[in-house]
C-alpha cells in the first residue's frame, strides 16, 4: 500500500481523536476507525489490528484521567488484570487464524450482541439486587456494597468472565468496551463512571498483549497506525476528565447509540 497523503493522515488524526474519546466513555471508537481505514484501501482484518495498535497510547491517557474513580481499589484491579492479559493474548492468536472473509462475516453480529447485552444489563442487575435483598433483608445495605473497594481481590467467577471478555478484546476491538461495562454491570456495579475506570484499566491490559502481538505480524499499517495514535492520545484523556461531570444516564444512552449504530454500519459494509 503507498504512502498515505498528508491530507488523509490529518483526517485520521482528527478521526482517531473521536475514536480515542468515545473509547474513554464507553468503548467502541473501532467503530469509527473501521470505516477510515477502509476508505484508505486496507481489508478489514488489517484494519482491526492497526486499530489496536493505534488506540492502545489512547487508552492509557483515558486510563490517567479516570484514576480517582479506581481509588481504593488496587487488589481488586490488579486481579482483573491477570484474565485481562491472558485473555487478549488468547484473542490476538486467534486473530492471526482467522481468515480475513470470515472475519468481516462475524464482526458486525458481534458489535450488535455486546450492545443488546448491555441494553439488558440494568434489568438484570436489578433483579439479582431483589433476591439478594430478600435473603439479606436489607436492600439498602445490598444497593450499596462495592466489592471493589473492600479490599479483596475479585471472585473467581469474575476472573472467568473477564477472561472471555479478553478473548473477545484480543479478538476484535470494535464492542470490547460494551461488552465489559455489562459484565461489570452484571456483577453487580452500578456506578457508570467506576465501571469505565475499570473498563479502561481492563481494555488497556488486554490491548497491550494483542497490540504487541499484532504490531510483530504483517497486518500493521504503521504511517497510519502513528497518525492515529496521536489523536486517541489526545482524545482519550480529554474525554475521560469531562465525562466524568456526565450524568450517568446520558452516558448510558450515548454506549447504546454507539454500540447500534457501529454494529449496523459494519453489517451493511459487510465484504
Amino acid at each position: 500500500m503507498a504512502f498515505p497523503s498528508a491530507f488523509r493522515l490529518l483526517a485520521i488524526v482528527l478521526i482517531s481523536a473521536v475514536a480515542g474519546a468515545i473509547n474513554s466513555i464507553a468503548g467502541g471508537g473501532t467503530l469509527l476507525t473501521f470505516p477510515a481505514l477502509i476508505g484508505l484501501g486496507i481489508v478489514p482484518l488489517v484494519a482491526n489490528a492497526t486499530s489496536t495498535v493505534a488506540l492502545w497510547p489512547g487508552s492509557f491517557a483515558s486510563m490517567m484521567g479516570y484514576r480517582p474513580e479506581l481509588r481504593g481499589s488496587l487488589r481488586w484491579a490488579i486481579g482483573f488484570a491477570v484474565p485481562s492479559l491472558i485473555g487478549g493474548g488468547v484473542g490476538a492468536w486467534l486473530l492471526l487464524r482467522t481468515p480475513p472473509a470470515r472475519f468481516d462475516l462475524i464482526v458486525p453480529w458481534l458489535v450488535l450482541g455486546a450492545t443488546a447485552l448491555f441494553i439488558l444489563q440494568p434489568r438484570i442487575v436489578r433483579s439479582v439486587q431483589r433476591r439478594r435483598a430478600d435473603s439479606i433483608a436489607d436492600e439498602e445495605a445490598v444497593a450499596a456494597t462495592d466489592q471493589t473497594s473492600n479490599g479483596s481481590l475479585p471472585a473467581p467467577g469474575v476472573l472467568v468472565l473477564q477472561f472471555f471478555v479478553g478473548v473477545y478484546g484480543g479478538y476484535v476491538g470494535a464492542g470490547a468496551g460494551i461488552i465489559m461495562l455489562a459484565a461489570l454491570g452484571f456483577i453487580g456495579l452500578t456506578n457508570i463512571h467506576r465501571m469505565n475506570g475499570l473498563k479502561n484499566w481492563g481494555g488497556l491490559c488486554m490491548n497491550a498483549v494483542a497490540a504487541i502481538t499484532f504490531a510483530f505480524s504483517s497486518l500493521i499499517s504503521w504511517p497510519i497506525a502513528l497518525a492515529m495514535a496521536v489523536g486517541s492520545i489526545s482524545g482519550g484523556y480529554l474525554a475521560s476528565q469531562g465525562v466524568q461531570k456526565v450524568d450517568q444516564k446520558h452516558v448510558r444512552l450515548l454506549v447504546i447509540a454507539i454500540g447500534l449504530l457501529g454494529g449496523l454500519w459494519l453489517l451493511m459494509h459487510k465484504s
